[in-house]
């Protein structure tokens, strides 16, 4: 039950933004065994004066870097999120074409109790 934020400069087309939605499906599907057609998942683009980063931790980002945000129950294990980041920088440098170094990456964990998904119900408390 992800649920998936990703932050990019403004200016890409669709087929851009799409080959990405598509790519982290896939890796979420396969590092994170996410059911098929889980996909709560949002983009958010920023102008250029709305959108930073740096070289901290000697990466040489540039301005097509993608930040993504990725909300999890706490129940995935480390090689379980080390997979994910690896797949998912993969599969975005076969489509759409994102360097590695423009692929950061968080997960965040919620207990199965702090979700609702739908008619203010607590499904998985």
């Amino acid at each position: 039950m992800p649920r998936l934020n990703i932050s990019l400069r403004a200016g890409k087309p669709e087929a851009y933004r799409q080959a990405i939605l598509d790519s982290l499906y896939r890796a979420m599907r396969d590092a994170l065994t996410v059911p098929e057609d889980d996909q709560f998942m949002t983009i958010t683009e920023h102008d250029a004066s709305n959108f930073r980063h740096g070289t901290a931790f000697g990466v040489a980002r540039s301005e097509d870097l993608v930040y993504i945000q990725i909300i999890v129950f706490d129940t995935r294990t480390l090689d379980q999120k080390k997979a994910f980041f690896r797949r998912a920088t993969d599969l975005l440098g076969e489509h759409p074409g994102i360097r590695p170094e423009d692929v950061f990456i968080n997960i965040v964990e919620a207990a199965k109790e702090n979700w609702s998904v739908g008619h203010g119900l607590a499904q998985f408390a």
